[in-house]
C-alpha cells in the first residue's frame, strides 16, 4: 500500500470549509485581548518607580494588562536548536480539527497535540536535511504553492485564505511551513532515493500478465489508518484507534486523521490506497473490504504489525470498462420553496412541479421552466456518473436522453430534477502501458526506501523535549 509522495497540504473534506460550510483549512495568529490603560501599581498599591540607569524607564515591577500569554510562544521541542513552539502545535492542530463536524474532546486534542508535535519534528528534520545538502525549497516555490492553493479554493480572492486561515485559529506560515517540509521531502528524495530504483523489464512483463489473467475480477480503493503495535503498548493502540473511529463516525474527516495519525505510507495521500486487488492486501482486510460498500467505514482491524482502520472510497472491474465513468450532460431544473411553507402546500407544490416536469418534450423544454414556473435552470455539460450521488447514479444509468429524475430534495434545500441531454459511455480498459506499471512499481519501491531514510534521520536528529 505503498503510494507517490506528494503534497500534504489539505483534506478535501478540509477544503470543504474555506468559501462555504463544505470546506476546511486552518490558521491564525492570536491577537491580544484589547484592555484599557491603567496605571502600573506595584502589590502593596504604591505606583512602580524605574530602576536607575534603566534606558527605557521600566519600572522594577511590571503589572501586565490582559491575557498574560495571548500568543504563548514556550518552546515544546528544540530540533537541531530550532524551536517548536506551542502555538506551531495549535496553529497546525486547527489543520485537523477544524475538518471535524463533531467537537473534538479535550482528551483527542491531546493525543492530536501529541502527534502534531511529532508530525512537526519530522517536518523539522526534512528541511534540516534538505538545507544541509543545499537543496532547501526557495521561498518564491512556498509562495507560488501557497498562492495555487489559495486560487484552487478561493479563486480571484487573492487574501481569502489568509483571512479564512486566521479566522479559524491557524495562520498562512503555518501552512507555508508544512509546504515547505512536503518540497524539502520531494527534493531529497530525488536526488538520494529515485536514481538508484531500479525495476527489471521481466518484473513489469510478470505483472502485465497477472493483470490480464484478473481481468474482471474486482479491486478495492481504499482509505486506510494504520498504527504499529507491539506486546507492550497494543492495549493502547487499540484504545487510541478506537477513539479515532468514534470521532470519524461522528464527522471526523477521514483525510485528515489519516494524515495526522497513520504510519503507513499512504498517509501522505490521506490514506488512499488508489486502486488494487484484495490479494495484495493482509487478509483480515481483505475479508472485511469483500462486506463493505463505498462509504462505509470498519475497523480497527488487527493485521500483522498493528491494527488498521478502513474506509471503502470505490471499488471496480479490473480492465473492465465501469458504466459509472460514463460522462453526462445535464440539466437541473430547481424549485426553491418559500420559508415556513406548511407540509400541505409543499406536497402541492412538490406535485406541481412533478406534473410539469413529466409534460417536458426534452432538454430543449428545460429552458422554459424559470418562465413557466419560476424554477431556476443550471446546465452541466459534463459530469461523469460517479461523481453524483449512489441514489442517483443507478437511476441516470438506466435513463434515456430527455427523460428526467423523479423529484428530490427538502423543503429547505427546495425540490429539484435532473434532465439528461447526453452520455458519452466509457471505452472498454485496456491493459496499462508497460511505462505505467514500471512507474508504478518505483513508486512502491520509492516510499519503502524513503521510509527508512527518514528513520535514519531521525536517529541523527538530536531533540530536546520540555
Amino acid at each position: 500500500m505503498m503510494r507517490k509522495t506528494g503534497i500534504n497540504i489539505v483534506t478535501i473534506k478540509a477544503f470543504s470549509k474555506l468559501r462555504t460550510p463544505l470546506m476546511a483549512l486552518g490558521a491564525v495568529t492570536l491577537a491580544a485581548s484589547t484592555v484599557p490603560f491603567v496605571p502600573a501599581v506595584a502589590q502593596n498599591g504604591a505606583p512602580t518607580t524605574a530602576a536607575p540607569g534603566n534606558p527605557l524607564g521600566l519600572p522594577d515591577n511590571v503589572t501586565l494588562l490582559g491575557d498574560v500569554s495571548p500568543n504563548e510562544r514556550s518552546a515544546t521541542a528544540v530540533v537541531n536548536g530550532y524551536v517548536i513552539t506551542g502555538t506551531d502545535i495549535e496553529q497546525r492542530v486547527k489543520l485537523v480539527t477544524n475538518a471535524s463536524e463533531a467537537e473534538v474532546s479535550d482528551e483527542e486534542l491531546q493525543r492530536l497535540r501529541s502527534q502534531v508535535l511529532r508530525n512537526l519534528i519530522d517536518e523539522t528534520i526534512k528541511i534540516q536535511a534538505a538545507q544541509a545538502q543545499e537543496i532547501g525549497v526557495e521561498q518564491a516555490q512556498i509562495e507560488q504553492t501557497y498562492s495555487q492553493l489559495a486560487a484552487q479554493n478561493f479563486g480571484q480572492e487573492a487574501n481569502a485564505m489568509d483571512e479564512y486561515l486566521e479566522s479559524i485559529g491557524s495562520s498562512s506560515n503555518a501552512l507555508k511551513r508544512q509546504i515547505e517540509g512536503e518540497l524539502a521531502w520531494e527534493n531529497l528524495i530525488r536526488r538520494n532515493i529515485s536514481p538508484f530504483v531500479n525495476v527489471a523489464a521481466e518484473e513489469v512483463t510478470g505483472v502485465l500478465e497477472r493483470l490480464e489473467a484478473s481481468r474482471g475480477t474486482e479491486e478495492y480503493r481504499l482509505g486506510e489508518i494504520y498504527l504499529s503495535a507491539n506486546d507492550e503498548n497494543r492495549e493502547a493502540v487499540l484504545q487510541n484507534m478506537q477513539r479515532i473511529v468514534e470521532q470519524l463516525q461522528q464527522g471526523g474527516s477521514f483525510v485528515a486523521y489519516a494524515r495526522q495519525f497513520s504510519e503507513a505510507s499512504t498517509a501522505i495521500q490521506g490514506g488512499d490506497t488508489g486502486f488494487l486487488r484484495l490479494a495484495t492486501l493482509p487478509q483480515a482486510m481483505a475479508d472485511a473490504a469483500l462486506q463493505m460498500q463505498p462509504g462505509q467505514l470498519v475497523g480497527p482491524i488487527a493485521i500483522p504489525g498493528g491494527y488498521t482502520i478502513m474506509y471503502l472510497i470505490d471499488k471496480r472491474r479490473i480492465l473492465t470498462a465501469d458504466p459509472r465513468d460514463s460522462v453526462l450532460s445535464l440539466k437541473q431544473i430547481s424549485l426553491d420553496l418559500p420559508q415556513g411553507i406548511s407540509e400541505a402546500d409543499a406536497n402541492t407544490k412538490v406535485a406541481e412541479f412533478g406534473t410539469y416536469v413529466q409534460s417536458l418534450r426534452g432538454c430543449s423544454d428545460a429552458e422554459n421552466a424559470t418562465a413557466a414556473i419560476g424554477a431556476s435552470v443550471v446546465s452541466n455539460p459534463q459530469i461523469q456518473v460517479r461523481q453524483l450521488p449512489e441514489q442517483l447514479q443507478t437511476i441516470l444509468l438506466n435513463m434515456q436522453v430527455g427523460q428526467a429524475t423523479p423529484p428530490f430534495g427538502t423543503a429547505q434545500d427546495g425540490v429539484r430534477v435532473l434532465v439528461l441531454c447526453g452520455r458519452d459511455d466509457p471505452e472498454d480498459d485496456g491493459a496499462p502501458t508497460f511505462q505505467s506499471v514500471m512507474n508504478s512499481i518505483e513508486e512502491e519501491r520509492i516510499n519503502k526506501r524513503a521510509q527508512r531514510y527518514l528513520r535514519d534521520l531521525r536517529n541523527d536528529a538530536y531533540i530536546e523535549y520540555n
